[in-house]
């Protein structure tokens, strides 16, 4: 990414750290922030019926943490939570709109770099219902 666009970016952030079994949203709350994951774990979860919260993926360090925040209704399409603690970079997502619609270029650079998150964690969530809803003997 262009340094100018790190700098840009870098003004809506802030530093964060999170204790073991802190949520940082639930599925269907409104979504204002992304983050970037520095150090520890983060595990997002799906509420699917009869089950209750059911892990589709755990993020590792280096990863980004939320997408909802881009695309209007701006709710929450996952919940998640730390298993362990966290520290990250935190971004305000009204601010980075706000950004992306002043500077098309920055707007079209995070609008493809949040798709491949959006694309990783659908098929993540795929292979999940799968391995959930699949009969025991039965080839996937």
């Amino acid at each position: 990414m262009p340094e100018p666009h790190l700098a840009a970016l870098a003004a809506t952030a802030d530093s964060v750290q999170v204790p073991a079994g802190h949520r940082f949203f639930t599925e269907g709350g409104p979504a204002r922030r992304f983050w970037l994951l520095r150090s520890g774990t983060v595990t997002l979860d799906l509420q699917v019926p009869g089950r209750g919260a059911v892990v589709v993926e755990s993020l590792p360090p280096s990863s980004v943490l939320g997408w909802s925040w881009l695309f209007p209704p701006h709710r929450w399409r996952f919940g998640a939570v730390a298993p362990e603690r966290v520290t990250a970079f935190r971004f305000d997502g009204a601010a980075v709109r706000e950004l992306c619609a002043a500077d098309s270029r920055l707007g079209r650079d995070l609008a493809l770099r949040f798709a491949q998150v959006m694309l990783d964690r659908l098929e993540a969530t795929r292979v999940r219902m799968l391995d959930l809803y699949a009969h025991p003997g039965e080839p996937r």
